[in-house]
């Protein structure tokens, strides 16, 4: 990377927040996180492998005030019902019981204690919630459920690949999916899109923004369908043959050769 003047891989998967690239996606997921925070409920996000969901909630809580949000983030969805609840019971702070019963009522305890005495708003982002056993789902809805159903303390956010969507609108799932207050589907990056992001985080790593022309955008784009990550796996392939060669600009043959290697074509 340092001959084309970066000071770090502008496309590496450890980004700091800052740095994000404001895209639609990364505005609209914000905007719905923005407002279950505040308000309370469960929401849904979803996206294609590689849309940036995960990148996308990280640099959401990135910009929280750590005072008054709580943001507990799980990912290990894999697992039985009674280790979610050691897993939530863990992400909040509180020692698991060993029954199913206690560490709800741990929860909710320690749910409304954050948000009537300490006045902090509290966020729980459930990631990769498609590999979710549907006896979890169904624990979701109560585990939100506080005085009766008659308030929203706790935000509930269900992350993962589009697949959850289609699998929430199934019968067995119909009283949770009727919760979802907020919900988004990511789109990707689309042909202007990419030629804005890739041009973007050239620039602020220090680069030519203009390394790439038009028709390496383009056939960058191609490459990637959409998807962030595989696009930031092209162009950092592309940047390195380039280096090599000692070619001053990235062509299109370069980004189809970086494709290539990557088997991603």
């Amino acid at each position: 990377m340092r001959f084309y003047n970066m000071s770090r891989n502008p496309f590496s998967k450890g980004l700091p927040c800052d740095l994000a690239h404001p895209t639609e996606d990364l505005r609209q997921v914000h905007a719905r996180l923005d407002h279950l925070a505040r308000a309370g409920g469960i929401g849904l996000i979803t996206a294609d492998p590689g849309m940036g969901k995960t990148f996308a909630v990280r640099t959401w809580a990135d910009s929280l005030n750590p005072n008054t949000n709580r943001v507990v983030y799980l990912c290990l969805s894999t697992v039985t019902n009674m280790e979610f609840y050691r897993e939530l019971c863990q992400g909040l702070g509180i020692e698991p019981c060993f029954k199913k019963t206690d560490m709800f009522r741990d929860v909710q305890t320690c749910v409304r204690s954050l948000v009537e005495e300490r006045r902090q708003r509290v966020t729980v982002v459930v990631d990769e919630a498609h590999y979710l056993q549907s006896s979890v789902l169904r624990d979701l809805q109560m585990i939100a459920n506080f005085d009766m159903d008659s308030r929203d303390m706790l935000a509930l956010v269900l992350v993962g690949h589009s697949v959850l969507a289609q699998y929430l609108s199934r019968q067995p799932h119909e009283a949770l999916r009727q919760r979802l207050v907020a919900s988004y589907r990511m789109r990707g990056l689309d042909e202007a899109g990419t030629a804005d992001y890739v041009r973007s985080m050239l620039l602020k790593a220090g680069a030519d923004p203009d390394i790439l022309d038009e028709a390496a955008l383009a056939s960058a784009h191609a490459c990637a369908g959409g998807s962030v990550r595989r696009l930031n796996s092209v162009v950092t392939n592309a940047l390195t043959i380039g280096a090599q060669q000692r070619a001053r600009a990235i062509d299109a043959e370069m980004v189809r050769c970086a494709a290539d290697e990557l088997a991603i074509l």
